[in-house]
């Protein structure tokens, strides 16, 4: 069996720092765009398990190439669903910056359709959305279920990046991609257990997609498989981004908890900062994790610790799915989770 290439192995290939190949490959700011290029093109040529899917979409690639000597717009046409507003800071920009790159050079175009909170309540398509035009569509962040088995029924090859929650049923007649959101909330939670921190809490809406879901049973399954029982009192179910409810359910607690683990990113820093309004002092005594690992993330203080999603993994991931749908459209539905890492830093550990 063939030994897993890892860091040190493409550094040395290279002849550069471990540290720096970590940097490209994680997205992670302070490296040149065209050494961060070299660096993956040099993981990718290795076999690194975070492009496990690429070797594939390159094959796919090549045949297109050969085809139509990749003219853009010359394969047609891949809708992308979004919400009306997808924050800039937000995982999903780098993961459609890539996709957006390399949908190009297979000869695909890639249509923005905004989706509105109209859309969904009339389960109407976006007027600039043609489906005779279309080769597939890519949904990212569509977590309304009426709205995603309307697109479902389409009848055209389609991708969701996440979806919505259907706590224990599948959540979309469809292709799916995930980021790995178990494993490592488990691992962290079994840490800090065997740190002695025992009373540890969730905040954020577990009913809004499927990774928030997923987040929220992670963290409820590594406390039971611990032994250790769940204080109701420290889960705080509020309204997505709801900053006036989660300032209330914050001031109801009559005590705190060792450490909260939050949604994501946004939801973790929303209660940092509502603690911090209150008393500064509890952001010494409260652990915070969050997800996504953001931008800010990093530069808030203290800094937050998160789990960081591989978005160039994610989008090699995507066009192997789209692309496999294209040229086998009745193949069974697949879900595929990429990695996930844990990144610790100030705000859990002291």
């Amino acid at each position: 069996m063939n030994r897993k290439v890892t860091i040190q192995d493409i550094a040395d290939a290279l002849g550069i720092s471990r540290n720096t190949v970590s940097k490209a490959i994680n997205n992670s700011d302070g490296i040149a765009d065209a050494t961060r290029e070299k660096i993956i093109q040099k993981a990718v040529e290795m076999g690194y398990k975070q492009f496990s899917y690429v070797s594939s979409v390159l094959a796919m690639k090549q045949e297109e190439e050969t085809q139509k000597k990749t003219i853009p717009g010359s394969a047609g046409e891949i809708a992308l669903f979004t919400p009306s507003y997808l924050p800039n800071n937000h995982f999903a920009s780098l993961f459609l910056d890539r996709v957006y790159e390399e949908i190009a050079r297979m000869g695909y175009t890639l249509i923005v359709h905004r989706v509105s909170a109209e859309n969904c309540r009339k389960l109407k398509l976006p007027k600039s959305f043609r489906p005779e035009k279309s080769a597939a569509i890519l949904c990212v962040e569509i977590f309304d279920a009426d709205y995603s088995d309307m697109l479902c029924a389409l009848g055209l090859p389609i991708l969701f990046v996440d979806g919505p929650a259907r706590h224990g049923l599948r959540s979309v007649q469809a292709d799916m991609l995930m980021m790995d959101n178990i494993s490592e909330i488990s691992r962290f939670v079994s840490d800090k257990i065997h740190e002695g921190l025992t009373r540890i809490g969730f905040i954020g809406d577990y009913d809004h997609c499927k990774s928030f879901g997923e987040r929220y049973i992670a963290f409820r399954t590594a406390m039971m498989n611990a032994g250790v029982p769940v204080s109701e009192k420290f889960i705080i179910h509020t309204p997505n981004r709801n900053y006036d409810l989660l300032g209330d359910a914050l001031d109801a607690l009559d005590e705190m908890p060792d450490i909260f683990i939050c949604a994501n990113d946004f939801v973790a820093i929303d209660a940092m900062q509502l603690l911090a309004q209150k008393d500064r002092t509890l952001l010494k005594k409260v652990r915070f994790l969050g997800f996504d690992d953001s931008h800010e993330s990093r530069i808030f203080y203290p800094a937050l610790s998160t789990v960081h999603i591989h978005s160039q993994s994610m989008a090699f991931s995507a066009l192997h799915l789209l692309m496999t749908r294209i040229k086998e459209p009745s193949m069974d539905f697949r879900t595929i989770y990429v990695a996930t890492d844990l990144v610790l830093r100030d705000s859990t550990e002291f």
